[in-house]
């Protein structure tokens, strides 16, 4: 089988939305990943982190689907350690390519406010360094100084979301997902992961826990990268979302696909075959607005389903 968007499909214009007088949206959306070989591959092993949870904070996946080309002898799904979605498969021979497509609809509201809950054991897991985030002296003595200047944990984090944003400047082709906080951070330069793992090394030098997000941002050709800090509100402890990228708090055109220490926890794609070659990567995506409710009452909604077969 297999699913695609159509692309005359049309959706609410985005831009120009005054999020804050949003209070909740339904968004659909198509992502595709093609793998071209020079030849044959045999016994591919294939783990997929595309797909969220069905429910995460006020964000609720009301449909999904996934096709994958050629067929698996296998298919398993499983919750990490972090509670992401998981999937993983196996395909015993592919001529030249493999491709899988993921199909979502996705609902999320801004009222009631209803942050990620997080455990006393999650808040000390996320306090702690990982490969990415391992913070050298000049990550440690940012870290000091912007705790002298902070009153309150909230401040603290909101301080190092404005440090990572004035100085790091966005440029592709210079880092890789392999590129560590500190790398980022001597060059100061690089793309979402690397403002998230900066911001990332920071709060963690800096005594806040913190995790990595990957997922989407609308009106972005690929994937989106933030940081959600983790910090005490009126119900103990609450995941505070901050886009040290686009220095904002994100709003409901973010899509939140799974979390984790660094990138590598949340990899979209990743696996191992059998060929004495490699393979070529090439991704494609679509996502919009099918509804959108403000908090006047007043609704915009497209009637029917971009989404066929």
């Amino acid at each position: 089988m297999t699913i695609q968007m159509s692309q005359q499909s049309e959706f609410i214009d985005h831009h120009g939305l005054s999020w804050r007088d949003v209070n909740r949206v339904r968004c659909q959306f198509y992502h595709r990943f093609h793998y071209e070989y020079p030849g044959p591959i045999h016994d591919l092993k294939q783990r997929l982190v595309v797909i969220p949870a069905d429910q995460y904070g006020t964000q609720q996946l009301r449909k999904h689907e996934l096709s994958i080309n050629p067929t698996p002898i296998s298919t398993r799904q499983a919750t990490d350690h972090f509670g992401n979605r998981v999937l993983e498969f196996e395909i015993p021979t592919a001529e030249h390519s493999v491709s899988f497509e993921v199909l979502l609809e996705i609902e999320n509201l801004a009222r009631p406010v209803h942050r990620p809950a997080i455990s006393a054991s999650e808040h000390a897991y996320f306090l702690q360094p990982s490969t990415l985030t391992t913070p050298n002296r000049q990550i440690k003595n940012i870290a000091r100084e912007l705790q002298q200047e902070a009153y309150t944990p909230h401040e603290l984090a909101q301080s190092i979301n404005d440090y990572v944003y004035s100085v790091m400047q966005y440029a592709a082709n210079v880092t890789t997902v392999e590129t560590t906080a500190s790398e980022a951070l001597e060059i100061e330069h690089g793309l979402c992961q690397d403002y998230s793992h900066v911001m990332l090394a920071i709060c963690r030098a800096a005594g806040l826990a913190s995790r990595y997000v990957s997922g989407h941002l609308l009106g972005e050709g690929g994937s989106h990268a933030w940081v959600e800090v983790l910090l005490p509100d009126d119900n103990g402890l609450s995941a505070f979302a901050f886009d040290p990228t686009n220095n904002r708090v994100p709003h409901l055109g973010y899509i939140t696909v799974a979390v984790g220490r660094d990138y590598h926890d949340v990899s979209p794609t990743s696996g191992s075959f059998s060929a004495p070659y490699g393979g070529q990567l090439t991704c494609s995506k679509r996502a919009g607005l099918t509804l959108v409710e403000f908090t006047n009452g007043n609704i915009l909604e497209i009637p029917c389903s971009p989404l066929v077969q």
